[in-house]
């Protein structure tokens, strides 16, 4: 049997490759004319009378708008109740690399009725993702991944050189467009989304990365944002150490909880056993590389361990954690990929966003000394490590580095955080409130997981009287934890993406 979440957790790359013959970027200056949106028919779902698709030109790069541009891949879900349109919601499901498309035409398992009712729903792949010209790299190379948890010297040198030599090929495959995939530009690009829909504002709804987009739009465009939901927030004011230790926290957190479930839960597998110190024998296990497989053979190493835990956080997905703990159901290695073949890689879009130095082995040596000591249990953040090790030696420049957050948008925005989340620390989530002061509410989620939309009535609740009639909870205001299943089932509505060697899991 291949487990499911240790492979989510393998540095082995899991995106599918596609064969390519190289970067279209079209030349149409983007000032030549208002943008516009010609729709059609949505080629994944053609019958469905309630979406479209299409696309709108946006420039290469927004500092030069008379030159090259590309095509951002739009889909719209009418609203059902048209004779109560509240206009367009664009939203957004994170990553970075998360389709908006493949999201709107999802929405029906997401959003409530009243949401589906009352907003045309407006996803798009941001530049270099899914549709929108992605950023393409060779598959062999980035399947050829060092793992980042190693503390050598050499390791250290090993991921600066092969993040060099990733993307110089990047660049070759992608063009241009690969100095310019920042949220800042998307930001740009959605408000073009905006003006193509003829629409005077628009509302918002973005998760965990997608919280960044909606907190650059408020701050560039406050006039033209009706209303924004963050859920599961970024925090984009932190430096490298700050950055680490939170999300280190979190995961460690979010150990302690998965622990207390098992000994309060006598349908786990792991009811009345000492599931720390089981864990930590399994730990030490791969440290020895002898943890494999029990299939295939292939050692599990302590990277993969840990980062296998953390996927299942999400749901969370804790029987299935257990289960997949007692059996020692691992990750084989992913299978070789033909030569010549290219994948999408989104890493690019974060390394545009945040600086997070590691500017020499002896600080690497150090962060990774100080998340053991946060996390002696999962040892490191498989998140936030995996992010600052793939920017480690990156060739592009960080042209939307972390600032303070201000913004001053006409409705205040709606911020929301689970407790227990293992990916945006709820911490990131109060930080950002305190930024904005005034200017948000705050909504604590006082459970698990990722993503708090479609919890429980109270989170949703929340979100849809903000989103329909911008009612504001009362200050202070949270919602408590519903008790994850003691049997494996998977979150409904879907959560956003664990982490995998091409997406980090925001």
């Amino acid at each position: 049997m291949r487990t499911r979440l240790f492979a989510a957790g393998s540095l082995a790359l899991t995106a599918l490759a596609a064969l390519v013959v190289g970067p279209a970027v079209a030349s149409v200056p983007a000032s030549a004319a208002p943008a516009t949106i010609d729709w059609a028919p949505c080629p994944d779902r053609p019958d469905d009378p309630a979406l479209r698709c299409g696309t709108v030109q946006v420039p290469v790069d927004w500092a030069k708008p008379d030159g090259p541009t590309i095509g951002v891949a739009v889909a719209r879900r009418a609203a059902d109740d048209p004779a109560d349109d509240r206009g367009p919601l664009v939203i957004n499901p994170g990553g970075p690399g998360g389709s908006g498309v493949d999201f709107a035409e999802g929405a029906q398992g997401y959003f409530s009725k009243s949401v589906l009712a009352h907003f045309d729903l407006i996803g798009f792949d941001p530049r270099g993702v899914g549709r929108s010209h992605p950023i393409r790299c060779p598959a062999e190379l980035l399947a050829a991944a060092p793992e980042p948890a190693t503390d050598t010297p050499a390791a250290y040198r090993q991921l600066r050189d092969y993040n060099g030599r990733l993307g110089a090929d990047c660049r070759k495959h992608t063009g241009p467009l690969i100095d310019h995939v920042d949220t800042l530009s998307v930001v740009r690009d959605i408000d073009a989304i905006r003006s193509a829909l003829g629409a005077r504002q628009i509302s918002y709804y973005g998760v965990s990365y997608g919280t960044l987009i909606g907190q650059q739009y408020a701050e560039r465009y406050p006039q033209r944002l009706r209303a924004a939901v963050l859920d599961s927030n970024m925090d984009h004011s932190l430096g490298t150490a700050a950055f680490l230790a939170t999300e280190t926290a979190t995961d460690e957190d979010s150990f302690d909880q998965f622990v207390a479930w098992n000994e309060r839960t006598a349908a786990s597998p792991l009811h009345g056993r000492d599931v720390a110190a089981l864990y930590d024998r399994l730990m030490a296990r791969a440290d020895a590389g002898t943890l494999t497989d029990p299939d295939s053979g292939q050692p599990i190493t302590g990277w993969e361990l840990s980062a296998g835990a953390v996927s299942a956080f999400y749901g969370p997905d804790w029987a299935e954690l257990a289960t997949e703990l007692v059996t020692l159901d691992g990750s084989p290695s992913a299978a070789p990929r033909a030569a010549g073949e290219l994948a999408d890689y989104p890493m690019p879009v974060f390394c545009s966003d945040y600086s997070l130095p590691v500017r020499s082995y002896r600080q690497f040596h150090g962060y990774l000394a100080s998340m053991r000591a946060i996390a002696p249990h999962l040892r490191y953040s498989s998140i936030g490590w995996g992010a600052v090790t793939s920017c480690l030696g990156w060739p592009g420049r960080v042209s939307n580095p972390q600032h303070v957050l201000r913004a001053h948008p006409t409705t205040p925005l709606l911020v929301i955080n689970a407790r227990h989340d293992p990916a945006t620390p709820y911490a990131w989530g109060v930080h950002d409130a305190l930024m904005l002061g005034r200017h948000a509410r705050f909504v604590t989620y006082d459970g698990w997981g990722h993503g708090t939309y479609g919890r429980s009535d109270c989170t949703t609740g929340y979100q849809d009287r903000y989103l329909l009639d911008r009612a504001l909870p009362a200050p202070g205001a949270s919602c408590a934890a519903v008790e994850p299943p003691a049997a494996s089932a998977r979150a409904v509505p879907a959560r956003p993406a664990a982490p995998t060697r091409t997406v980090p899991g925001w």
